[in-house]
């Protein structure tokens, strides 16, 4: 089906550039498809709407219509060009026929532009072929929510390498989002499956839908008397128009907003009891850059108090809006679920936004656990993603806990790749994955059981860490040679001193002298200054400036002290360390630090808290070299094979 709907890219070549395409597909797909859904009340609403005279239609013919949408015009796909072939007649049939829908629909189809559209496949004498090629597709109506999504992914993904977007901003793979679902809903089964179970949904990147579609499923498949309402916002307004189509033809309760997260939250105040999301990985954030901060400002009375990550990464602003939204815990609490790339474990230094936010999130227990999935998963990346996943309800076992579990190897290799997508996730190995997340401490108990190496129970303050400043004291010995003349010539802070050339020349003589304690070296070029009619710099910035020229670094060399008598720190010797957070700093560094430097020292004033989650690490397995009496034998029957080669091409 997404073929032959792809195929209608033949009769635009020439007129439209490639990456136009979808511009013009993917509203008459949608409008096709819409028609023929249609197309057993048609009649009856016609029929329902001549006989209305008030002005407030709708809601009878919603009612008519038995779906949120309808259309009155006389036409319809099997009409609009059936009387003529002239461009301007089909044109005027098909606005006639696009401006009788419902105004959800006709919103829907303005996000794509689609009047514009219309005059231009006119102008360029394609509409009636266009449009003739939609109305043989008469399958559209039977295809399911579900297949219709793969429709639509196909085409998106399509578009997408013909114009060097990102498809993986629009849409996730349908065996990744059942994953998802399942790890986050699966901890309520018992609570979704009870009577009157009311259950609000949200995604704040929703794409083309198919994360809160596939939630609803689920939870109807647990409880199907289950009321679910559907929320989510997106900022491409094709993906959006999309995904508020699909919302429509299934009847689904709820609200698709269009814009910005960031910028613009069209929920605001709002609560939900699930939240999931695939934001795309390592967006900058520099265009809401203004409104982000005004509302960091506010701290937690806004979205964005916990801290804000580097422009060029937004992730960590997806998931503090989605805090934000979460039911309270004293009601039904919540869940949400978000895709990240490794950079959230760990990017950014101790105190940094990034930092901060992961503190934020860790000190309040909200995280529940991290899932590492393999990589080449994704249509547009090959890198490694993690689900997130975090509870403001989390249960007594789990409290002050969270679980690593690293899915990594539960993957089988794809018939044809699409994409970077070269893996994919069985059905089996979606359940292996829920039902280890779900006994994750029972396994990590047990170290008998055949998982046991894959799920990992820490603390949440096992993340923390201070970031201590260790110092070591400044060593030097003094000389003059050519390079300490030069020094002294070039360095910016003695430029403007009357005295500098003069000096340099006095000490040309003292060439190839050393000192090593400043007192002596003081003395010595102090006299050689005077000797030749010069002084040494009489301001703090001057001697600065000119001790800066003469000392040089030297393990052998004085110790350098302040005025207190308390050595001088050697920045190119400092180092730092993190200490784990419940750990003593002085116990750590007396073990850790003293043995290697005894003379080093811990400047407390520098001291930082920081979190950060390696999870790679926690999970890293040693595996030792070859040994080199098998890898120097392998070398030698490879040599053996080489001169058996070329004794065959030589005789």
């Amino acid at each position: 089906m997404a073929a032959d709907i792809w195929a209608v890219a033949d009769l635009l070549r020439g007129d439209y550039k490639r990456h136009e395409y979808g511009g013009v597909i993917l509203p008459f797909t949608l409008m096709r498809r819409l028609d023929a859904v249609m197309a057993d009340t048609r009649q009856a609403v016609r029929d329902k709407d001549a006989s209305l005279t008030h002005l407030n239609k709708h809601p009878v013919l919603v009612s008519t219509a038995g779906r949120q949408f309808y259309n009155v015009s006389q036409q319809d796909f099997a009409t609009v060009a059936a009387d003529s072939t002239n461009q301007t007649v089909v044109a005027k049939n098909l606005r006639d026929y696009v401006n009788g829908f419902s105004p959800n629909v006709r919103a829907v189809l303005e996000a794509f532009g689609l009047d514009n559209q219309i005059g231009r496949l006119a102008s360029a004498k394609l509409l009636y072929q266009v449009v003739g090629r939609f109305k043989q597709m008469t399958d559209l109506g039977s295809l399911s929510s579900h297949d219709m999504g793969y429709v639509f992914e196909h085409l998106i993904r399509k578009f997408a390498e013909d114009s060097n977007e990102t498809a993986g901003e629009h849409f996730t793979p349908r065996e990744v989002i059942e994953l998802m679902v399942n790890l986050l809903v699966a901890p309520d089964a018992d609570t979704v499956a009870g009577p009157g179970q009311v259950i609000n949904v949200y995604d704040p990147s929703c794409g083309t839908g198919g994360m809160l579609t596939a939630a609803a499923d689920h939870l109807r498949s647990m409880n199907p008397g289950v009321n679910v309402f559907l929320n989510g916002q997106e900022v491409n307004p094709e993906s959006w128009a999309i995904c508020q189509s699909e919302m429509l033809l299934r009847n689904q309760s709820g609200d698709i907003a269009l814009g910005n997260s960031f910028s613009e939250d069209r929920f605001p105040g709002r609560r939900f009891d699930y939240m999931l999301a695939n934001p795309p990985f390592g967006v900058e954030w520099k265009k809401v850059k203004d409104e982000v901060e005004g509302e960091a400002e506010l701290g937690y009375a806004g979205r964005f108090g916990a801290g804000l990550p580097r422009i060029n990464d937004g992730s960590f602003l997806f998931l503090q809006h989605m805090i934000s939204k979460m039911e309270n815990a004293e009601g039904k609490g919540a869940r949400l679920a978000i895709v990240f790339n490794g950079s959230p474990l760990f990017t950014g230094a101790a105190e940094s936004g990034e930092s901060r936010i992961r503190q934020w999130i860790l000190e309040r227990d909200w995280l529940e656990g991290i899932v590492a999935l393999p990589d080449q998963l994704f249509y547009n990346t090959g890198i490694s993603t993690y689900f997130w996943i975090l509870s403001n309800r989390k249960p007594a076992k789990l409290a002050g806990k969270v679980i690593l579990l690293d899915a990594r190897d539960q993957w089988e290799k794809m018939r044809k790749s699409l994409g970077d997508k070269r893996k994919q996730i069985s059905a089996a190995q979606i359940t292996h994955i829920t039902t280890l997340y779900g006994r994750a401490l029972e396994v990590a108990a047990e170290p008998a059981h055949p998982d046991h190496a894959k799920v990992k129970i820490f603390g949440t303050r096992d993340f923390g860490y201070h970031r201590i400043t260790v110092e070591r004291p400044l060593r030097q010995r003094f000389e003059i040679s050519e390079d300490t003349l030069l020094a002294l010539t070039e360095a910016k802070a003695l430029l403007k001193w009357d005295g500098r050339e003069r000096l340099v020349e006095a000490l040309r003589d003292a060439i190839g002298s050393v000192w090593w304690t400043k007192d002596e070296a003081t003395a010595a070029l102090l006299g050689a200054a005077m000797a030749g009619g010069a002084s040494l710099p009489g301001t703090a910035a001057h001697l600065k400036a000119f001790w800066g020229a003469v000392a040089v670094s030297d393990p052998e060399g004085e110790v350098q002290r302040d005025r207190t008598g308390a050595p001088l720190p050697d920045p190119d010797l400092r180092d730092f360390e993190n200490v784990p957070l419940d750990e003593d700093i002085e116990t750590y560094f007396a073990r850790e630090v003293t043995p290697h430097v005894p003379d080093a020292w811990i400047d407390h004033q520098k001291t930082k808290v920081g979190y950060e989650i390696p999870f790679t690490r926690h999970f890293y397995v040693y595996t030792p070299p070859r040994p080199l009496a098998e890898i120097d034998a392998e070398l030698r029957e490879l040599e053996a094979q080489i001169q058996k080669l070329l004794g065959e091409v030589t005789s």
